[in-house]
């Protein structure tokens, strides 16, 4: 659903600390003091890393194989950014270390950070069975691989991991945030509202949960619901990004397109180029017969996003409003390209080739809605034959836009 552009980018997983998700203090050892070891420990902790990186190589030149001068430097890369760099370092003190205390940790925050998810999931699954880990590296190793679940679109496996970290840590709003959305993606609509209930008893003002138990709402056919939901989103937050819009189609969907308008005019106060506002305000016009008003705001969309089946059949029907029917012809063949489902193009196509007599595609297209239009009386039959009464859609029309690969 279209709102969840609000929320679609992964949250920073330092966001998600009072575990604190940055790079685990030094890995050491104790072995027997060395001058330059306690000079490289003292040069990290005043905070001169390219000096403490010098003097952990220089170690490295007489003691090659020293795992805690790797995994330094593994460290010390990380800190830098390079976290491709830090990957060999962290695996090569493994190798020759492995039981330097968050080694395995940090190799699989390096991971995670320069893009590699899966691997990263291998090591904190690693770090999560090994024996005598805290329960604290366990909590951070969860919710690491739920993270990199999520962020790999594979909503369904990070549900368990986040739900997990959720029930050890019972503060933790992003956490909870990301928990909901991935309930939500996978059509886990009882599994958004309870993590709702949760974040209200953290943050009782949340528009972004307030949005999301609406939208569970509205995938359950429960309208009303998620009229108040939204309601309460604007309430909480009068400029949360899509509350607006969200509120203004379901008001749509229900004829009330008064008020429709006042909520999508609001949103574009917010998001001044939304095209799905602009084209919901360019239909109530349409509907209204104001075809003068809906042409500019229809081209605007078009302009703005192409692929939305509703612009082009709305356009179509401006344009052959006023006698421009070439002009709508090709509109509504778009509309019909993008929105094959539809049977509402193929019918204003029949009665515009009618109208200049091309009798024969008038005939192609009359055909071609009526075949729609059984196909959707026979879904209505199956539907009332299994005992699910038809109830009128009012779930928003637009691909979730979800986290990029």
């Amino acid at each position: 659903m279209a709102m969840r552009r609000a929320f679609s980018a992964i949250l920073p997983f330092f966001l998600l600390t009072s575990h604190g998700l940055a790079l685990q203090g030094p890995p050491h050892l104790s072995p027997t003091p060395s001058i330059q070891r306690l000079q490289a420990l003292d040069l990290e902790k005043q905070g001169n890393l390219q000096q403490a990186e010098q003097a952990w190589r220089t170690i490295l030149k007489t003691q090659p194989r020293n795992a805690e001068a790797y995994a330094h430097l593994g460290l010390l890369a990380a800190r830098r950014g390079s976290y491709k760099e830090a990957i060999p370092l962290d695996r090569k003190a493994l190798a020759l270390g492995p039981d330097l205390s968050g080694l395995r940790m940090n190799l699989g925050l390096a991971l995670f950070k320069s893009g590699q998810p899966k691997e990263a999931i291998r090591e904190f699954s690693r770090l999560l069975n090994a024996p005598g880990v805290s329960s604290e590296d366990a909590l951070r190793a969860r919710i690491l691989i739920g993270m990199a679940h999520y962020g790999q679109g594979e909503y369904a496996d990070a549900i368990p991991f986040l739900k997990a970290a959720a029930a050890a840590d019972t503060t933790n709003l992003p956490l909870r945030l990301i928990l909901a959305h991935s309930c939500l993606w996978t059509h886990q609509n009882e599994c958004v509202l309870d993590t709702y209930r949760e974040i209200l008893t953290i943050s009782p003002d949340s528009a972004e949960a307030y949005i999301l138990a609406g939208e569970a709402m509205d995938a359950m056919k429960n309208t009303t619901g998620a009229i108040e939901q939204f309601r309460l989103a604007i309430r909480a937050n009068p400029r949360q990004p899509l509350s607006h819009f969200a509120l203004g189609y379901l008001l749509w969907t229900q004829s009330s397109y008064d008020e429709a308008a006042k909520e999508l005019h609001a949103e574009l106060e917010v998001n001044p180029d939304y095209p799905q506002a602009l084209l919901f305000l360019a239909d109530i016009d349409v509907k209204a017969n104001r075809f003068a008003e809906a042409a500019p705001v229809l081209a605007r969309v078009e302009k703005a996003d192409p692929s939305l089946a509703m612009a082009h059949l709305d356009m179509g029907i401006v344009e052959a409003e006023s006698g421009h029917t070439d002009a709508a012809i090709k509109e509504l063949k778009e509309a019909a390209i993008l929105d094959p489902t539809d049977a509402d193009s193929h019918w204003r196509l029949a009665r515009l080739y009618r109208s200049r007599g091309d009798t024969e595609a008038a005939e192609k297209e009359l055909a071609k809605t009526k075949e729609l239009k059984t196909a959707a009386h026979q879904e209505l039959y199956e539907k009332l034959a299994h005992g699910h009464p038809q109830q009128p859609s009012s779930e928003i029309p637009f691909t979730p836009s979800k986290p990029s690969q």
